[in-house]
């Protein structure tokens, strides 16, 4: 199982970890954190020194209830950090993490190497257009409503079963509008309830059914912290032990905050299953 970015083949046989780089002044845990060129950098070099294969980047906070960005400020945060990194570390591979297709051409015209968005294509109908233009790989995530709405539409008749038909459309219309490399995201927090999220990591072995790689994004949220009865801060522990769950039960990359830990996950478990007798 691979994805192809700038002409490399990604093996994903072996799952790779994205390190999560926010811009925003109001993510969940890390918002505001790195703010000028020095912070930036380092983290950056932090994170590919300790295993990430990508760096994921949001200019647009998609927590629950997080204020509207409009797409001029969005590219305003986002761009000037692409630039920054590829001439710092002209072989990273970043994923931009944005609904909006004038954001993703932007960044992909700058060097970006995949698009991570979490409407799917909902929220703008040039998304896909842009995605088969660049012909870059696509991650697409399950979400209803919108960061402001999602809370108030975690209703499902079927939760499993809505998820799968979802992504079985999705999935359809991607590859006939040509884009090649898609990879899932069942969306954990978005649009679900505490327990709908612990029932989805419960069935995630059901979506290796599409032969598709799947993306997890389980770090410090609050399906951890609000069973814990603790913080985004103190999750590190809960985030490690779910992201060794969703490893066994198929994830192929894990999208996290704290990337030395979580690649001490994918090594623990690859080594389990390469001595499964």
């Amino acid at each position: 199982m691979t994805i192809n970015c700038k002409g490399e083949l990604i093996d994903l046989t072996v799952p790779k970890v994205m390190g999560i780089l926010n811009l925003t002044p109001d993510s969940f845990f890390d918002g505001g954190t790195y703010k000028d060129e020095s912070s930036i950098l380092n983290q950056v070099d932090y994170m590919l020194n300790h295993g990430a294969t990508f760096i994921d980047m949001g200019a647009y906070s998609s927590r629950p209830g997080a204020e509207h960005v409009n797409e001029d400020e969005e590219l305003k945060r986002m761009l000037p950090v692409i630039e920054l990194i590829l001439k710092k570390f002209p072989d990273t591979l970043i994923s931009v993490d944005t609904f909006r297709s004038k954001v993703a051409s932007e960044s992909l015209e700058r060097g970006a190497a995949i698009i991570n968005d979490i409407s799917a294509g909902n929220l703008d109908t040039e998304m896909f257009h842009t995605v088969t233009k660049f012909q870059v790989p696509y991650i697409m995530m399950h979400l209803k409503g919108t960061p402001q709405s999602m809370q108030k539409e975690a209703t499902y008749t079927d939760l499993i079963k809505d998820l799968r038909h979802y992504f079985s459309e999705k999935v359809q219309e991607a590859t006939s509008q040509k884009i090649n490399d898609i990879i899932i995201d069942p969306g954990f927090g978005f649009a679900k309830t505490t327990e709908q999220n612990y029932t989805l990591l419960n069935h995630l072995d059901l979506f290796k059914t599409f032969d598709l790689p799947l993306l997890i994004g389980l770090s410090r949220k609050s399906m951890i912290y609000k069973v814990l009865d603790s913080n985004p801060k103190e999750a590190l522990n809960g985030t490690t032990a779910l992201h060794t769950i969703a490893l066994l039960k198929g994830a192929n990359i894990i999208r996290a905050h704290d990337v030395k830990e979580a690649m001490e996950c994918v090594k623990l478990v690859s080594a389990l299953k390469a001595n499964a007798l």
